[in-house]
């Protein structure tokens, strides 16, 4: 039996996870408040703090927590990979650092994978990084040869969920065509050729809006907001990423707040997240013609899964192409231990970044 712990540092939370092979032995969300996050301008300032959170919480499980055969973090926005395990390298750790691909909270979990392992005498590894890059060579066309369109999405739970809805179809995953839409506080709609993914828009600047991100804006008026002298170019991409969306239109990213609003008579916020669920009904639609409509099946994940309400507009729109499976939440820490035990068991070889 295999124990290894597994890291995934999102915006508010660090979520670790203690496995005995693929069953979870113990489980922690370390919530960070704002204000606690207030005091570090950029994401790795959020380091040590961060690591701290980490050590407290391994410590809370006692002597469960103090043989550990692997740790594994999320993959962040490194250099274009193939899909798989990687063990954690220097190499690795100096791109997170630099933020190779842009400057997300991901890009930590090898460092804190890294420190760990180390002080528990074993190995760090990280799984389906989210710079996992699987594109066919037209996806990568943007308009422009100065920009080449990036594969940057949230691979690790894509994957995931691709091979659950696969067996669900009992079909294997290399012979099936999906369309697969993460909906979380940044939202990837991709389509997977035999479990690829072979296009998806870029969370971080593309695709429909999400709770705080703006998605694809109109290119002229963007531009003249840009050059407006209003905002510095770090105040304008706050606004993309991280300001706006839901939590622009609302002054709340929270889809619980913002469903009770609705149920209150609140017209303004039924039409924002309708609209939101109009947007990505139509991000489904458009990835559903790079299969040329060959669609096995609709995949919706992610936190915002949940939302029935959400979901059910979504599914009103894009039934006809395809049948639509619902896995609320995500699977990613099961993932990242699934992906390590294959490197453990000898099923297969981890990768060299």
């Amino acid at each position: 039996m295999f124990r290894i712990l597994a890291i995934n540092p999102g915006s508010t939370s660090t979520k670790i996870a203690l496995y005995e092979d693929e069953y979870p032995h113990s489980q922690l969300s370390l919530s960070h408040s704002s204000e606690d996050l207030k005091r570090f301008p950029f994401v790795w300032d959020q380091y040590e703090f961060r690591l701290s959170s980490v050590r407290a919480g391994i410590a809370q499980w006692g002597e469960n927590g103090r043989r550990l055969d692997a740790v594994v973090g999320r993959g962040g926005l490194l250099r274009p990979v193939k899909g798989g395990t990687y063990r954690v390298d220097s190499r690795m750790l100096a791109d997170a650092r630099a933020n190779l691909q842009g400057e997300h909270v991901s890009n930590l979990a090898c460092a804190l994978a890294d420190e760990i392992a180390k002080e528990h005498r074993t190995e760090a590894f990280i799984v389906d990084p989210v710079s996992v890059d699987e594109f066919e060579p037209l996806a990568r066309y943007s308009g422009h040869p100065l920009i080449e369109r990036r594969a940057l999405a949230h691979t690790l739970n894509i994957h995931a969920v691709a091979r659950r809805a696969a067996e669900r179809l009992g079909k294997p995953v290399d012979e099936t065509d999906l369309v697969v839409a993460h909906l979380g506080g940044g939202i990837s709609v991709a389509p997977l050729r035999g479990g690829r993914i072979i296009d998806v828009n870029d969370a971080s600047s593309d695709g429909p809006f999400s709770p705080e991100r703006t998605g694809g804006l109109p290119l002229q008026q963007f531009i003249t907001l840009c050059f407006s002298g209003k905002y510095t170019e770090a105040e304008v991409r706050k606004l993309v990423m991280g300001r706006g969306g839901v939590l622009a239109y609302l002054e709340t990213s929270d889809a619980t707040a913002v469903e009770s609003r609705i149920a209150g008579g609140d017209v303004r916020a039924r039409e924002v997240y309708e609209a939101m669920a109009y947007q990505i009904a139509k991000e489904i639609g458009a990835m559903s013609t790079v299969l040329r409509g060959k669609v096995d099946g609709i995949v919706i994940s992610g936190g915002l899964a949940k939302s029935k309400m959400l979901v059910d507009w979504i599914q009103a729109r894009v039934a006809f192409i395809a049948p639509v499976i619902v896995f609320p939440g995500d699977d990613e820490l099961l993932a990242l231990v699934q992906g390590v035990l294959c490197v453990l068991r000898g099923d297969e070889d981890a990768r060299t970044y």
